[in-house]
């Protein structure tokens, strides 16, 4: 009987570690876009894969989740020549510097 209590005990124990990595595709929280004082999109719990583009470019981005996030100035979330992108860590924000433009997308960092 005590066999049957430490594979069920296994069982669970492993059944939650499965469930816990599976909710590991979203970043806990919002990324909230504004031009200027003007709002402009918000992204609840978005998944941390992938690019995620703006409606429009933004010039002020707040990141509300527990992932760190890169931004880029192009709409597909790749690094145009001579560019960068700009890493925000998680519970931060960031504001584009006037001669950089504006915020056309963003990524999670890998962790």
């Amino acid at each position: 009987m005590r066999a049957s209590r430490s594979l069920a005990a296994l069982i669970g124990v492993a059944s939650l570690g499965i469930a816990l990595t599976a909710c590991q595709d979203q970043a806990s929280g919002m990324v909230v876009a504004h031009t200027g004082a003007r709002y402009v999109e918000t992204f609840t719990n978005p998944s941390i894969r992938g690019c995620h583009p703006f409606r429009e470019g933004v010039t002020h981005v707040k990141n509300y989740t527990l992932s760190s996030m890169l931004l880029y100035t192009t709409p597909d979330c790749t690094v145009p020549p001579g560019g960068s992108s700009i890493y925000v860590d998680m519970q931060s924000s960031d504001q584009v510097v006037p001669s950089y433009g504006p915020w056309r997308s963003f990524s999670f960092a890998p962790e």
